[in-house]
């Protein structure tokens, strides 16, 4: 069970994700995970199998997430926080305290998604965990620049890459490897990016993006330039701005449609942002472009 979220896990970092591979892991879940649970083990086994399915099911959620299915996502990820709840693991609790608070502010709940990394952090009080603690102090300054609570959101965002560079990948959890460059440096990037602080937010998007073309991952690597176009932008450098913008288009081009509905969230906010230089032709050229590659 644990090699196959492994691939599964890779279907959605490297691959993509999206409602295809959510299927299949929803498939497997049902037909080979679950279903155990339901019968009679000793208790050391049954903890072990809630594990699992606590797992398998947020990744799940997530998948669902990425497709733009936010009610089942918010479904599956209560499902697997109860799992987790029941299988005594409090680093994989707090992981998926962690889901809980990204989707909420993403959807425009930054009050609840702080509430939600702040409890996550709160589970994990004793535990050695760098990179589910690295994930929420991410997560808290997300939610807090979107309030823009500058202050506190540089304390957590400085709280976040101290924690980081504690991370030892190998001594990680399977689930917990997404947690590394390219993901941390790309969330910072969106934090920095929300506060308006255009240079710290293009420092950092370009070593997400460099993390990502290393790894393969299309989908991280189209969010960070997208964060590079929007902060040039910010910064009144249009030319380099569209030049980011083209290259965004292409990561994204190589993200499953299924699994592109960041992607594409992302590309529509720098879109609106473009609209004020829209008189510029360049500007226009680009946003015909995004125009036809978006809604197609």
């Amino acid at each position: 069970m644990r090699k196959m979220f492994a691939i599964f896990q890779e279907m959605d970092v490297i691959q993509g994700g999206g409602d295809t591979a959510r299927r299949a892991v929803a498939q497997y879940l049902t037909g080979h995970v679950l279903p155990l649970i339901r019968e009679d083990h000793p208790e050391e086994v049954h903890k072990a199998l809630c594990e699992v399915a606590a797992e398998q099911t947020y990744l799940a959620g997530w998948m669902a997430y990425d497709s733009g299915q936010h009610g089942l996502a918010e479904r599956y990820l209560i499902q697997s926080l109860r799992l987790a709840q029941e299988s005594g693991n409090r680093v994989l609790g707090s992981h998926v305290l962690a889901g809980m608070s990204d989707q909420a502010t993403q959807l425009g709940y930054p009050d609840e998604g702080l509430k939600l990394a702040r409890a996550g952090r709160y589970g994990l009080q004793g535990l050695v965990a760098p990179a589910a603690l690295t994930d929420l102090y991410v997560l808290e300054a997300r939610a807090l620049a979107r309030m823009g609570r500058r202050d506190e959101c540089a304390a957590a965002l400085l709280r976040a890459e101290q924690t980081f560079d504690l991370i030892k990948p190998d001594e990680e959890p399977e689930w917990a490897r997404f947690i590394d460059e390219a993901y941390v440096m790309g969330e910072i990037a969106n934090s920095l990016r929300d506060l308006g602080d255009a240079r710290g937010a293009e420092q950092y998007a370009l070593q997400s993006v460099s993390a990502s073309r290393r790894q393969g991952r299309a989908r991280r690597g189209a969010l960070s330039q997208t964060v590079m176009a929007v902060a040039h932008t910010q910064r009144g450098d249009l030319e380099a701005a569209v030049s980011a913008a083209y290259e965004a288009l292409e990561m994204a081009s190589r993200v499953p449609s299924s699994g592109a509905t960041r992607c594409v969230a992302a590309l529509d906010d720098l879109r609106a942002r473009l609209v004020p230089h829209q008189r510029n032709a360049t500007v226009r050229e680009l946003m015909d472009r995004m125009h036809e590659t978006v809604t197609v």
